[in-house]
């Protein structure tokens, strides 16, 4: 609701005022502008009867969704004393196109911006035109950089970290694509928000191995925005290859090592069997009756001794 100021006395002059500005708010112009992060946005308020009337007779003033004032020009020259601070020394109007420039443009400045063209006759004011513009304020991401976490090695995997920063809108996501393949590859996809700008950075990691047989991979990463994809420069990576020196040390070990076992297997195959072996029981038996033999032939030696002893005792 917009207040349009008559004179207290002039009744019909009021319901004519009041019919007006119903009449013209409801046709009332609506158009988009879109401005970059640090740059100038364009406010137009195309004036269709400026060969009419002329600049000097009219209030043209600019004012926010918060009805904060951008800008006035009031019959013919500025006047700052209604601006709003934060708009101080960021507008310059053109004349010749009736638009005001906003400059210096930040995240904060998106949203809805009205401009008021008013006559002002002796009493009260007259709304002529009303121009509603929609910004919206676009900051590029920087292009997305993929850093290696460590060195490429046969024996280890590649941890890669991918990030963009300085960008406006909200991302929509970021990911890896690796060669031969259409799968959208990453661990862990950060986004986070700078409390001053306003400004969005995105991250993301992932961490692969090469597959067997594949000695070379190329991966990029991609940012993806609500009007865009931002590609990385594609990173190259080459699995390292023993060196020749090792590489035959590797074969002869390996060679030398399947000889040795068929050579032992051999063996093993052509071996006679072996005499199973004695009890160590019956071997002390056998001990025994050696033992019986040799007490047996001791007392045959003796018993001639014997024989001739018994005539001597009688």
């Amino acid at each position: 609701m917009y207040v349009v100021k008559t004179c207290a006395t002039c009744t019909m002059g009021l319901a004519i005022l009041i019919f007006v500005t119903v009449l013209l708010i409801s046709d009332a112009v609506s158009v988009e502008m879109q401005a970059y992060f640090n740059g100038t946005a364009y406010l137009p308020c195309p004036f269709t009867k400026a060969q009419n009337i002329s600049l000097s007779e009219l209030v043209v003033f600019w004012q926010d969704q918060q009805k904060l004032v951008l800008y006035e020009h009031y019959l013919g020259t500025e006047k700052l004393d209604s601006v709003n601070a934060k708009y101080l020394g960021r507008t310059s109007f053109d004349r010749n196109n009736w638009t005001l420039r906003l400059h210096n443009v930040q995240i904060k400045d998106m949203g809805s911006y009205d401009c008021f063209i008013q006559k002002k006759p002796p009493t009260g004011s007259i709304i002529l035109q009303q121009t509603l513009t929609e910004l919206s304020v676009i900051a590029n991401f920087s292009e997305p950089e993929i850093k290696l976490a460590q060195n490429v090695t046969g024996n280890s995997g590649i941890n890669l970290t991918c990030m963009s920063k300085q960008g406006h809108p909200k991302p929509k996501k970021m990911y890896f694509l690796i060669t031969n393949s259409t799968n959208e590859y990453g661990d862990n996809m950060q986004i986070s928000q700078d409390n001053v700008t306003e400004l969005f950075s995105i991250s993301n990691s992932l961490s692969l191995s090469f597959p067997d047989g594949v000695w070379h991979m190329t991966v990029v990463c991609v940012l993806e925005t609500e009007s865009m994809k931002i590609s990385s420069k594609p990173l190259n990576f080459t699995q390292e290859f023993p060196s020749p020196q090792t590489y035959w040390k590797e074969i002869t070990a390996s060679v030398t090592v399947a000889l040795l076992l068929v050579m032992l297997l051999i063996i093993v195959c052509h071996k006679k069997p072996n005499q199973p072996s004695r009890p160590s029981n019956t071997a002390s038996m056998l001990d025994r009756d050696s033992n019986a033999d040799r007490e047996t032939i001791n007392l045959e030696e003796l018993e001639p001794q014997m024989a001739s002893a018994k005539p001597n005792a009688e």
